[in-house]
């Protein structure tokens, strides 16, 4: 996948991170935690977000965390 085609976890709305397939319906939580904890450095950070511990690991080659 190129970069241009990667879902940034750091400016993502709550919708396009429900477009990945493996985030579906966990949007909302990734968006809420990042605006309480800033932005996230690495993307295994995804698995501190309340629901998700394991459930991106098959995500992660289409999200990015951009220049965090």
């Amino acid at each position: 996948m190129s970069d241009a085609s990667l879902v940034n976890v750091n400016i993502a709305t709550a919708e396009q991170l429900d477009g990945v397939p493996e985030l579906k319906g966990h949007g909302f939580e990734i968006v809420r935690y990042r605006e309480e904890r800033g932005k996230f450095t690495d993307l295994r950070q995804l698995d501190e977000v309340p629901g998700m511990a394991g459930k991106a690991d098959g995500g992660r080659s289409a999200l990015t965390v951009g220049d965090a």
